[in-house]
């Protein structure tokens, strides 16, 4: 299995997982979140990767998210599961329920707690879960997460993997995305991660579509950001990267986390985002009102107030 074995390419948000103020799963308003992009013109969704706060659910809450969201598609769109663990048999598991239920394949972050000893150990932990289950895995390097990077020459040889098809690049160094597409841009697809700071230049140097949490709130303007860049329109491209630069910049301002803040502009557009789950906990005043001011300034229709929906 190689990136020739798999049609992926375009945007495939990491969709949040919306929660009642309780803390359970909103079901309704998660399949609702998939409707919408694939009105959207979204080519795929990923499901419980860390916009879908995997950190905070259980695996039987993980799996449910993964069977829902097959459901839901129903074949429109391709469905990846976030099955990132620090223990492979756990990992392994959910590679094998999210194959059982019709995932069209996986994304894995390396182990994500221990510092590991050594680049053979997450190669060994990479091996182990692709020997285990035959599912196309996408990587996923998020450094800030991640603990045990995936370096650019680390990533050419997990390409390597039978099993390994694609990676999504979340890296904030625009160098290391060039070095990785340079060393491993032929044998696996590359996705960027970072709509929102370099979406342009990846797209332009070949990354075939985007991971990422930004269309959640940018919508369909993902789908033309990307395919303006895909078909060379710099100019739309270069203004939609400013629109998405300034919105994630005004989610993190003044100590904001980025997470609470996608749902709560998500609800103010009337999308169904819900509340965060704790330890993540709801923005309150003045953040609201700054968020909702400054999507105003950015052109987004803000008609609904700060609740949850």
């Amino acid at each position: 299995m190689d990136k020739t074995s798999v049609d992926w390419h375009g945007v495939m948000p990491a969709i949040v997982t919306p929660f009642d103020a309780t803390g359970a799963i909103d079901e309704a308003a998660y399949r609702r979140n998939i409707e919408h992009c694939i009105d959207y013109g979204c080519t795929g969704v990923v499901p419980t990767g860390c916009t879908g706060e995997a950190w905070s659910l259980t695996l039987d809450e993980r799996k449910r998210l993964f069977k829902l969201a097959v459901e839901t598609a129903n074949g429109r769109i391709r469905v990846i599961a976030g099955t990132s663990a620090v223990p492979a048999p756990e990992v392994i598991a959910m590679n094998a329920y999210a194959k059982e239920v019709g995932c069209d394949g996986v994304m894995i972050m390396p182990p994500f707690f221990p510092k590991l000893h050594s680049p053979e150990d997450v190669l060994c932990h990479y091996r182990m879960v692709s020997d285990a289950v035959q599912i196309p895995i996408m990587l996923y390097n998020v450094p800030g997460y991640n603990v045990n990077e995936l370096t650019p020459e680390l990533i050419a040889r997990l390409a390597d993997i039978e099993n390994v098809v694609a990676i999504k690049e979340s890296t904030t160094d625009f160098g290391k995305f060039y070095k990785t597409m340079e060393l491993a841009g032929d044998s696996i697809l590359v996705f960027t991660g970072q709509l929102s700071l370099y979406g342009v230049a990846a797209i332009e140097h070949g990354a075939v579509g985007a991971v990422s949490g930004a269309p959640n709130v940018l919508g369909r303007d993902s789908v033309v950001y990307f395919e303006a860049c895909r078909d060379g329109d710099l100019e739309l491209g270069l203004r939609l990267e400013r629109k998405a630069v300034e919105l994630w910049d005004l989610y993190l301002a003044n100590g904001r986390n980025l997470y609470p803040s996608v749902k709560a502009g998500m609800n103010m557009l009337g999308l169904p985002g819900g509340y965060p789950r704790m330890p993540l906990r709801p923005l309150g005043e003045p953040d609201l009102t700054e968020l909702r001011e400054g999507m105003e300034r950015l052109g987004f229709d803000v008609r609904h107030a700060d609740a949850a929906e």
